[in-house]
């Protein structure tokens, strides 16, 4: 007697599975704290009760199935009995099988399913039908016939059983015909995309990156692979086991195929081994109405990727670990050999690598824009001819400026090689956004980091929603990327939602979009990409990175719940990066990148003087302080400055407290008066006055007005000049008023500025922001390979 144990995929779950088992199956006892870990929530109340209705969705019902199949396995194995010949499962189930046969253990499987759940889930817009009463043939030839060129046959389930895929709505209008046939019932499955089929090729890739840093056992017992119908080749090793596996998400699902091959093995017993009875009815249908498939395997060749032939796991040049992964990977003790398997994380795994992809970069790392040009072209051009991507700090910069980087910047980068453009909240001149957004537009910027914003703006969904089109295949094609820095969950949640629809009508009614681009518009987030600014250089809400990225990362996943979205929103992290420590936490609490600022000022490329490199070079992590925002200066906006040898913190503290406090120049004692004249300005109130009126009354004569009637917002002028002036001494490195320089930095350069003492980059004139990203980047890789061998140490001891 020859016997199969069959282990199911989705659609087997169901709330209470697995309720007689979780306590006594004492494998699962050993490790459920650790499962629990790995999840982020307790796999045997959510089988069990369900509280929050989650168990239907797909990044929950794969690992919590896995496991309850699991339990099913271990409890049969306890009772006696035969024992397999052979091993099976659909879809999902192959990996019980795999765990089964010996490939890997609960935890390394765990992982593996969480990932593919979770990967799987972020697909959208597609959908799956069950077509019964026809075979796949005629199946086929319905589609040809009706040209149904999208949809692909997703599941071989049976000889009148057959699950197509492929786009919501030639799911819908294929569902219509079918269901007019004679004999042919077409029913939509309760899923929302379209699994196993060629929709799922960026999942797949995705997939194979993660797997990459993966050894797997061999296979002691034979398991038939969904994807050819046959064996996976025994001896085929961790890369024909991968190979599988990542073909297996985007391919048929050959259930009938397998069960005919077993029967021409011999096989008359398939026991199913999970919570219900959805293959045993398939597998006894199959049985009854077809004939073994008889095999010679050492001639059978069932197509082209038969076995490991032709099938590749895409090996990237990442080894597979991204953002919360890096905690998921089961760094697991090898019973066969009792030593741990060496899984090495390389640089390129760390990250998101659908953001790689987009950004078309190397390393999910960014260098952020710092205002007047700091972040400069020199630098966005060095990051992009490395593979990286760098945005321009084009805060504070005239548009002839702007214009002429773009130029310069595009010139000398080939096509393909990334960079971006900084777009900075300007409350007060409004228009300047609108004049930059159409410079932006105008030569072809298709990325841009959009800084200091509270709300989404007009000139903002615009520049979004211009150009969005359908592509052939039906997908939202999005020409302009938005990288949105927040630091506060509303603003974030702006910035994930679709763009606000009353913006959208007014710009159709004037003109500047389409009615196509405001509906495609419905579908999409404003942005793509959310970065999260923890307590940073320039403008902050002093958020904490550890408190701040959970919430975000809830955030993203609630709304992407809620809309749908065909592709995942990103989450990453910026604020306090200086070391592979601050990296490794970063991507470590679930970031799909990193953005380093303060680090890249003190670089040959940063666009500052030299005297102010100086200063940077020696400041520690406590030599930062918070002053107001010379940019939102009335709002009482803060930003973080270095503080080490200079004034400036005290001094403009002190003029804000003075603008609270008074509502006119006139109301502030004489002495103070005098004190900020000689000592801060080094000049008159009314030579500063005349200075800004003159400034003001070119472009924004409206500002003049308002001062010349409200005394309180003259005032705030004036003050406001001493933040340009301080700016202005920074930039150039004058010697006089050095105290005054106004240098936005967190104290992430200090941890740098100790990482690297005693190293040629001591000093900053060997400092160069691609070498930078290098070093952080490798280090954090061999931080964490570090981490994990010595937990792993720990283990075998």
């Amino acid at each position: 007697m020859t016997i199969v144990f069959t282990f199911p995929g989705q659609g087997s779950q169901h709330k209470g599975m697995g309720m007689e088992l979780f306590d006594q199956v004492p494998q699962f006892k050993a490790v459920e704290k650790e499962a629990d870990t790995l999840l982020g929530y307790s796999v045997k109340a959510l089988c069990l009760d369900d509280p929050d209705n989650r168990l239907s969705q797909t990044q929950f019902t794969q690992p919590c199935l896995y496991t309850v199949n699991m339990l099913h396995y271990f409890k049969r194995i306890a009772d006696g009995g035969a024992p397999p010949a052979y091993l099976a499962g659909h879809s999902l189930g192959e990996y019980n099988a795999l765990l089964a046969a010996g490939a890997f253990d609960f935890m390394t499987g765990l992982a593996l399913v969480k990932k593919r759940g979770e990967l799987m889930m972020r697909a959208k817009n597609g959908g799956m039908a069950a077509v019964i009463g026809l075979n796949s043939d005629r199946i086929a030839e319905f589609l040809e016939e009706y040209r149904f060129d999208s949809l692909d046959i997703a599941n071989y389930n049976s000889p009148s059983q057959t699950v197509v895929a492929g786009p919501l709505l030639e799911i819908e209008r294929a569902t219509g015909i079918l269901n007019d046939l004679p004999g042919c019932r077409c029913i939509p499955l309760p899923v929302s995309a379209a699994f196993h089929s060629r929709y799922m090729n960026e999942v797949s890739e995705a997939f194979a990156e993660f797997l990459d840093p993966f050894e797997f056992d061999e296979i002691r017992t034979p398991v038939i692979s969904n994807v050819t119908g046959r064996p996976y080749p025994m001896g085929a090793g961790s890369q024909g086991i991968k190979a599988l596996l990542v073909k297996q998400i985007s391919h048929s699902v050959k259930w009938t195929e397998s069960i005919r091959y077993l029967m021409g093995k011999g096989a008359s017993v398939f026991e199913e081994i999970g919570p219900g009875i959805v293959l045993s009815r398939l597998n006894q249908q199959i049985q009854k109405e077809t004939l073994p498939l008889i095999i010679d395997d050492e001639k059978d060749d069932p197509d082209s990727t038969s076995g490991t032939a032709g099938i590749t796991a895409k090996k990237s040049d990442n080894g597979g670990a991204t953002r919360s992964d890096v905690d998921s990977l089961s760094w697991r003790v090898s019973e066969k050999h009792g030593r741990p398997a060496e899984r090495k994380i390389a640089p390129t795994s760390l990250g998101d690598p659908t953001f790689r992809k987009d950004y078309g970069i190397k390393y999910a790392y960014l260098t952020g824009s710092m205002y007047k040009g700091i972040a400069s072209k020199e630098m966005v051009i060095a990051m992009g001819k490395a593979g990286l991507i760098g945005f321009l700090g084009t805060g504070g910069l005239r548009l002839d400026e702007i214009a002429s980087a773009i130029q310069e910047i595009q010139a000398a980068l080939d096509e393909g090689q990334a960079y971006g453009m900084n777009l900075l909240c300007d409350l007060s001149r409004p228009q300047l956004e609108e004049q930059t957004v159409a410079l932006y537009l105008k030569y072809g910027v298709r990325k841009i980091e959009a800084a200091a914003y509270m709300q989404v703006t007009s000139p903002l969904v615009k520049y979004r929603l211009t150009g969005v089109h359908r592509a052939a295949d039906g997908s939202i094609v999005c020409p302009n990327r938005i990288l949105a820095k927040v630091s506060r969950p509303e603003v974030a949640a702006a910035f994930m939602e679709p763009p606000p629809i009353k913006l959208v009508e007014k710009l159709v009614a004037d003109g500047q979009l389409s009615e196509m681009e405001a509906e495609l518009g419905k579908s999409i987030p404003m942005a793509q990409d959310i970065c999260v600014e923890a307590d940073s250089g320039g403008h902050t809400d002093q958020g904490v990175a550890y408190v701040l990225m959970p919430a975000m990362l809830s955030l993203r996943d609630e709304i992407m719940s809620r809309y749908a979205y065909e592709s995942p929103i990103r989450v990453g992290a910026a604020g306090g990066i200086g070391t592979p420590e601050a990296a490794a936490a970063a991507f470590t609490l679930g970031a799909d990148f990193i953005l380093t600022g303060s680090i890249n000022q003190c670089s040959v490329e940063a666009g500052i003087s030299d005297a102010v490199k100086d200063m940077l070079q020696e400041m520690d992590v406590q030599d930062t302080a918070y002053a107001p925002a010379g940019d939102m200066f009335e709002l009482g906006a803060k930003v973080q400055v270095l503080k080490r040898g200079l004034f400036f913190p005290a001094r403009a503290n002190k003029l804000y407290e003075l603008y609270q406090k008074y509502d006119s120049l006139e109301q502030i004692d004489e002495k103070t008066k005098n004190q900020i004249q000689e000592k801060y300005f080094k000049r008159s109130f009314e030579q500063v006055w005349e200075e800004t009126r003159n400034y003001y009354l070119k472009d924004y004569p409206q500002e003049i007005e308002k001062a010349e009637k409200h005394p309180k917002h003259k005032m705030a002028l004036i003050f406001k000049w001493y933040f340009v002036h301080a700016t202005r001494l920074a930039m150039k490195g004058s010697e006089v008023q050095k105290v005054d320089y106004q240098v936005h930095c967190g104290p992430a350069l200090g941890a740098f500025n100790r990482w690297v003492r005693g190293t040629e980059l001591e000093s900053w004139r060997h400092r160069r922001v691609v070498d930078l990203a290098e070093r952080i980047m490798q280090g954090t890789a061999d931080l964490l390979n570090r981490r994990f061998a010595a937990f792993t140490a720990e283990e075998v001891q």
